[in-house]
C-alpha cells in the first residue's frame, strides 16, 4: 500500500531532536515521525496505566470481599461454638473449682500448642470445610443424577 506524503513545519529545536533520534536509531526521520504520530493518535500510555491500575484494584476488591466472607464464617463458627458450649456445659460445684481451673489451664495450653502447629502447617479448617462441601456437593449431584 502506497504511503501518503505529508508536509509539516517543525520548530527548529523539535526538528533537531527528531534528527538526533533518527540518527541514533539509524532510521529515516519520516519513519520516526510516523511512529510518533501513530503513538500520539493511539490510546495514551496513561490510559493503559489507568486500565492496568483499575484491573489491579478490581482484583484487590475481590480479594478483600473473600477475606471479609472468610472472617464472617470464622466469627460465626466461633460464636455458634461458644453458644453451644455455654448452653450444654453445666456449672461446676464450688469445691471442685481449683481442680477444674488447673485442668482448664492444662487444656488451654494444649489447645494453644495445637493451634500453633496447625497454623504453621498451613492447613486451615476453612479449606477443609470447603473441600468437604465440594466433595459432598459432587456426591449429592451424582446421587441426584442417578434418581
Amino acid at each position: 500500500m502506497k504511503k501518503v506524503q505529508l508536509s509539516i513545519y517543525l520548530d527548529p529545536q523539535t526538528f533537531r531532536a527528531l534528527e538526533a533520534f533518527a540518527n541514533r536509531r539509524n532510521q529515516p526521520k519520516s519513519l520516526v515521525a510516523e511512529a510518533a504520530i501513530a503513538s500520539f493518535l493511539s490510546p495514551d500510555d496513561s490510559d493503559r496505566r489507568e486500565a492496568a491500575i483499575a484491573k489491579r484494584l478490581d482484583r484487590l476488591a475481590r480479594v478483600l470481599e473473600r477475606l471479609e466472607r472468610n472472617d464472617g464464617v470464622a466469627l460465626e463458627t466461633i460464636a455458634l461454638f461458644i453458644r453451644f458450649w455455654l448452653t450444654s456445659t453445666p456449672a461446676l460445684p464450688e469445691q471442685s473449682s481449683p481442680a477444674a481451673r488447673a485442668k482448664g489451664a492444662e487444656r488451654y495450653d494444649r489447645f494453644v500448642e495445637a493451634l500453633g502447629r496447625r497454623l504453621s502447617s498451613g492447613s486451615t479448617l476453612l479449606n477443609e470445610v470447603s473441600i468437604d462441601l465440594h466433595a459432598s456437593g459432587k456426591t449429592e449431584a451424582n446421587s441426584a443424577s442417578l434418581d
